[in-house]
């Protein structure tokens, strides 16, 4: 008992993040699935979702379960959707080809992965 005490300790000091795995999509409601088809059409083809593998860009899994972004920014909807809207130094701002309501969809799918 005392081991497992100590390396659940050990991992926290060290920042274990193991991530627990996305929503199923079978398990999506409808404004997530959306959001998925949202991503499948502006984001998948440099993120991926529901690996830890990067394409061009990270992975996306997990993104609102880290407590920052790669940037070093806090993990919130504001600062997604700034990096949504106006891109970063090689993602392409999405601001004007998706809607503010398709905008939200893809924000509620990244809350699920």
């Amino acid at each position: 008992m005392f081991g497992v005490g100590v390396a659940m300790t050990i991992a926290a000091a060290v920042g274990c993040t193991k991530l627990p795995p996305p929503t199923p999509l079978n398990e999506l409601n409808p404004q997530q699935m959306r959001g998925y088809s949202e991503f499948q059409a502006h984001c998948a083809q440099c993120h991926n979702d529901r690996t830890n593998d990067p394409l061009n860009g990270q992975s996306l899994r997990g993104v609102f379960k880290k407590q920052y972004l790669p940037s070093g920014a806090p993990t919130d909807d504001d600062r997604v959707m700034d990096a949504i809207l106006y891109g970063r130094p090689m993602m392409p701002a999405l601001g004007g080809s998706m809607t503010p309501d398709e905008r939200q969809d893809l924000l509620a799918y990244l809350h699920t992965l």
